[in-house]
This record gives C-alpha cells, sequence and structure tokens, in this order.
C-alpha cells in the first residue's frame, strides 16, 4: 500500500544569498589577522635575536628560530586568505605543519651541539627578558589568531594559532634555563633546549592531526550531534535514518532522510521537511544548505 510520503520529493533550502560578499569579508578578516600576528612575532624574534647574540643561548636560539618559523607561515596563510581560495587555505595548512617539523629540527640539532660543546651563557638578566619577551609576543599572536580561525573555521588558522601559543610557554621555559645556570647548573640550558625541542613535537602532532582532517574534508562529530539535536527535536520526526554533512568550501552542506506518521499529507510531509531545514540551518553553525528527504515509518527502500 502507498502512502502519500512516497510521491515527496526531498525538499532543499539554502542561505546563498550575499555568500559573494561573506567571501570578501572573509577574506579581509583573514589577511588582518595574519598580518597582524606576523607583526608581533616578527618583532618578538628580532628582539630576540639581539639578545641571543649577547647570551648565545641554545634555549633562546630553540625558541627564536620557533618564533621565525611562526611568523613566516603568515605568508601562505596570507595569500590563501586573499585570493580567497579554500584549496590554497589547506596547503597553507601544510606549510604550517612543515614549518613546526623545520624548527623541532633546528631547535634539537643546536642543542646537541650544546650538549657536545658547552659554552658559558653571560647577561643571565637580559636572557631572562628575552622570555618574558617571547612569551608576550606568542600570546598576542595566539590571540589574535585563535579567535579569527574560530571565528573564519580556519583549521589553518587555529592550528597557528595553537602552535603560537605553545611557543609562548616556551619562551617562558628559557626562564628556566637562565635559573639553571645563575644556580651554577651549566647543562641547564642545554637541556631546557631539548625540553623546548620535545614541546614543538607535541605541536606538530596536534598540527597534523587537525590539519590533516581538514584535508580529508573531516566533519567534527561535535556538528553531527548538533544536527541530530536539532532535527529530532522537529515535532514529527520519528526516526533519522540516515545523516550526511559534508563540506563545500568553507561551508557546511547536510542531507538528511527522515521517517514520519505514513498517513501524513503531502503538504503535511513538506511543511515537516522545511521545519527540519529551519532547524538544520538556525542551530548547526556554517551550515548553509540541507536537503531533507520524509519517508513513511515503517516503509523500508529497496
Amino acid at each position: 500500500m502507498s502512502s502519500p510520503l512516497d510521491h515527496i520529493h526531498p525538499h532543499e533550502h539554502g542561505h546563498t544569498h550575499g555568500l559573494v560578499d561573506a567571501s570578501i569579508k572573509r577574506s579581509r578578516a583573514g589577511v588582518r589577522a595574519v598580518l597582524l600576528s606576523f607583526l608581533v612575532l616578527g618583532l618578538t624574534a628580532l628582539a630576540q635575536v639581539a639578545i641571543f647574540l649577547a647570551t648565545s643561548s641554545v634555549a633562546l636560539l630553540a625558541d627564536l628560530v620557533h618564533n621565525f618559523g611562526d611568523a613566516l607561515t603568515a605568508v601562505p596563510l596570507g595569500t590563501a586568505f586573499f585570493l580567497r581560495s579554500f584549496r590554497g587555505e589547506k596547503l597553507a595548512g601544510l606549510a604550517v605543519v612543515l614549518a613546526i617539523f623545520i624548527s623541532a629540527c633546528v631547535a634539537l640539532y643546536e642543542t646537541i651541539q650544546r650538549f657536545l660543546h658547552p659554552e658559558d651563557l653571560t647577561h643571565l638578566w637580559v636572557l631572562a627578558a628575552a622570555g618574558l619577551i617571547g612569551f608576550a609576543g606568542n600570546e598576542l599572536a595566539a590571540q589574535v589568531r585563535l579567535r579569527a580561525g574560530r571565528r573564519l573555521s580556519s583549521p589553518a588558522l587555529i592550528a597557528d594559532g595553537n602552535h603560537a601559543r605553545t611557543d609562548g610557554f616556551t619562551s617562558l621555559a628559557v626562564l628556566l634555563g637562565a635559573g639553571g645556570v645563575a644556580l651554577g647548573l651549566p647543562w641547564a640550558d642545554p637541556v631546557v633546549g631539548l625540553l623546548i625541542t620535545v614541546a614543538i613535537l607535541g605541536v606538530l602532532r596536534s598540527a597534523v592531526k587537525q590539519v590533516g582532517a581538514r584535508l580529508m574534508d573531516a566533519v567534527d562529530p561535535i556538528i553531527v550531534d548538533q544536527a541530530t539535536t536539532a532535527i529530532s527535536s522537529v515535532e514529527g520526526v520519528r526516526q533519522i535514518r540516515e545523516l550526511r554533512i559534508r563540506w563545500i568550501g568553507h561551508t557546511l552542506r547536510a542531507e538528511v532522510d527522515v521517517t514520519a506518521d505514513p498517513t501524513l499529507s503531502i503538504t503535511q510531509a513538506h511543511d515537516l521537511a522545511h521545519h527540519a531545514e529551519d532547524h538544520l540551518l538556525t542551530d548547526v553553525r556554517r551550515l548553509t544548505a540541507a536537503t531533507v528527504h520524509v519517508s513513511p515509518a515503517g516503509v523500508h527502500h529497496g
């Protein structure tokens, strides 16, 4: 026995109006965030270079090299935002991962050299100040990148923000090296350099996971849960048979198959699909289009 719902075609709405303007605004916001963080980290690294030349601290060298690498990731990121290229932004994420890896290699090499060829450190108070400068600069850059990255849903920018935040804490480790040397422990400086290297590798692991997920167009499980909750809250929906969410550029699209009372009229089923779409588009951030198919409960498609 057929049901009126068997004749219902998928119902689709989308928020397409203004997407071009939104893309332009996103591009400008991304470029501003990248340029500001680049300026902050560039000045931070330059200040640390001057102090390194006076102190020869390998811990400080590891930190400033990392800060320079972090600042230079602004180039591919800024280019991707300027061109409004989603593919370019993905590649920029890979550039961020590569920069973190190179930083870890340089820091490890210099630390090993210091273990093999110890040097006396001087100007310890200035060295301690360099650690504080590094922390302040990185935390400011992290705030700029993370806020913009979350607002713009940019994994590359978020990864770079977390990268900068971790760099801030590794900069504080330079203080430990200076303190250890001041207490008569010359090995403290290379040990801190080694700890910084380990911290950089931790950031690398996190960045690979996050950037790799976006390269595969993976959708955060939290978003799927939000969509499920939004649909389940619609009166008349009995079951969610299928829910698919995928990235289209910087926005999300959903395809849903729900079951309902088989005695609903075509008009009632249409209204139900419309309500489900409204809930999805309202409750799921960055979702701009949804297709809802309503099937009669108890009927299985072959």
